[in-house]
């Protein structure tokens, strides 16, 4: 193969992986937007209970 060939097939690979990314990206991004306020603000207290619970107290 030439040079030139490579590197279409190289451009090629590296536009297919940044389209990848980005659908993984926007899947995420759904997800995440999924969430109402009340379902944020629960779990952000559950996981600070469980740091919480986690910790040792000095002393």
């Amino acid at each position: 193969m030439r040079a030139a060939t490579w590197w279409k097939l190289l451009g090629m690979a590296g536009m297919a992986g940044v389209v990848a990314t980005g659908v993984v990206v926007a899947r995420g991004e759904r997800k995440r937007q999924a969430y109402t306020p009340e379902q944020v603000r629960d779990r952000l207290h559950q996981r600070y209970e469980e740091i919480e619970e986690d910790t040792p107290t000095p002393g």
